[in-house]
C-alpha cells in the first residue's frame, strides 16, 4: 500500500531542509517565503534492519524495502485558508496525503527571518492548525450547501451526509480539528471523500538547535530534530552515516525516528516475502487479515487467496534456512481469518 505524508509549516522553519534530508532530493531551501511553489515529492525507504537479516539467509537477487512518500509544500502564512500567500493552492497538494508532518521552529538564527518576528513554537503550531481548520470549514460549508438541497428530496444518503457535515461544521467552527469528532465505520467512509486536512493524524517536528523540547501537544507526537544536522548526516556516504551517528552518542538518526514514528502513527505494520528472487518488505494496516495482505502484493490475490504459510522473522533467522524451518515445523499454515503480525514472513498460496 502506498503511504504519503504532507509536510507543512510556516516559511523558514526548515521544511524543505527536512525534505532534502529525508529524500536527498534537492528541493530549493532559501531564506524567503514561497520559494517552494510546486509541491516537492520524494519517496523514502523505511529503515528496517530485519530486511537485511532475512536476506542473509535467503541470498536473494534483490532486496526491496517498503517506502513512504513525503510531499513538501510551500510555507503557509496567516490567512492561507483564504488564499494569503497562495495558501489554498498549496493546501490542495496535501489533501490526498495519509498524514501530516507539521514542522515548527525552535532554533534561533538572526540570518534566517521568521515571518512573525519571534521564535515561539506553540504560536507557530497554533497559526498552522488554525489555517488547516479554516480550510476544512470552507470545504464542509460548500459541501453542506450542496447536499442540503439534495436532502430536501428525501434522499437517505444525502440526509446522512447533512448530519455528518453539520457535526463537522460545529467542531471546526469551535476551532477544533475534525479528528476530534467520533465516527462510526459508515461515517468514516462518508468522511473519507471530503479529504479534510484535520481528520488526518499529525506528527510534529520541532526543528531545534539543542536543549529541551519546547513544544507540548495533545493531538500527536513530537520529535525534536536538529534538521540542519540531519541534512548533513544524510549527505554523508551511507557507510559513514552510522559511524557519525554513533559518534554523536545516538543509536539511530532523527530521520529514522521520524519515519518509524510516522509509520506507527498510521497503525501500520510490515510483513515480508523472501526467496532467491527477492526479499521484500510490505506495508499493511495493523489488524489486516491474510487475504488483505496478499492483496497488497497483487489485487487479484485477495480474491484468489487459499492459505498462507507464515513464520516469524526471528524464527526464520534462528532456523538458518527455509528448508530447516520446515523440517522443524516452524512454518505454520494459516487461513483467511489469520491476522498478519508485524515481522511475519508470508508465502501466499493463490488459486488461479
Amino acid at each position: 500500500m502506498s503511504l504519503s505524508i504532507g509536510i507543512v509549516g510556516l516559511p523558514n522553519v526548515g521544511k524543505s531542509t527536512l525534505f532534502n534530508a529525508l529524500t536527498k532530493n534537492k528541493a530549493e531551501a532559501s531564506n524567503y517565503p514561497f520559494c517552494t511553489i510546486d509541491p516537492n515529492v520524494g519517496v523514502v525507504k523505511v529503515p528496517d534492519e530485519r530486511l537485511e537479516k532475512i536476506a542473509v539467509i535467503s541470498k536473494p537477487a534483490k532486496i526491496i524495502p517498503t517506502v513512504v512518500e513525503f510531499v513538501d509544500i510551500a510555507g503557509l502564512v496567516k490567512g492561507a485558508s483564504v488564499g494569503e500567500g497562495l495558501g489554498n493552492q498549496f493546501l490542495s497538494h496535501i489533501r490526498e496525503c495519509d498524514a501530516i508532518c507539521e514542522v515548527v521552529r525552535g532554533f534561533t538564527d538572526k540570518n534566517v527571518i521568521h515571518v512573525s518576528g519571534k521564535i515561539d513554537p506553540a504560536d507557530d503550531r497554533e497559526t498552522i492548525n488554525t489555517e488547516l481548520i479554516l480550510a476544512d470549514l470552507s470545504t464542509v460549508e460548500k459541501r453542506l450547501a450542496k447536499v442540503s438541497k439534495e436532502a430536501k428530496s428525501g434522499d437517505k444518503e444525502s440526509v446522512k451526509s447533512v448530519d455528518l457535515l453539520s457535526r463537522f461544521k460545529e467542531v471546526l467552527s469551535a476551532g477544533k480539528p475534525a479528528r476530534q469528532l467520533s465516527l462510526n465505520d459508515e461515517e468514516k467512509l462518508l468522511a473519507k471523500s471530503l479529504n479534510l486536512l484535520t481528520t488526518k493524524p499529525v506528527i510534529y517536528v520541532l526543528n531545534n538547535d539543542g536543549g529541551e523540547n519546547k513544544l507540548k501537544v495533545e493531538d500527536g507526537g513530537v520529535i525534536s530534530l536538529n534538521v540542519k544536522m540531519e541534512e548533513e548526516i544524510s549527505n554523508l556516504p551511507e557507510e559513514e552515516q552510522a559511524e557519525y551517528i554513533k559518534e554523536l552518542g545516538l543509536t539511530e538518526s532523527g530521520l529514522t525516528k521520524l519515519i518509524k514514528a510516522s509509520y506507527k502513527l498510521l497503525n501500520l505494520i510490515t510483513f515480508f516475502t523472501t526467496g532467491t528472487d527477492e526479499t521484500r518488505a510490505w506495508t499493511v494496516k495493523e489488524g489486516a487479515k491474510a487475504p488483505e495482505a496478499a492483496g497488497v502484493i497483487h489485487t487479484d490475490f485477495t480474491k484468489g487467496f487459499v492459505r498462507a504459510e507464515v513464520i516469524n522473522w526471528e524464527k526464520f533467522i534462528e532456523a538458518g534456512a527455509e528448508q530447516k524451518a520446515r523440517e522443524k515445523g516452524l512454518i505454520r499454515t494459516e487461513g483467511k481469518d489469520y491476522i498478519v503480525q508485524d515481522g511475519d514472513i508470508c508465502h501466499f498460496l493463490i488459486s488461479r
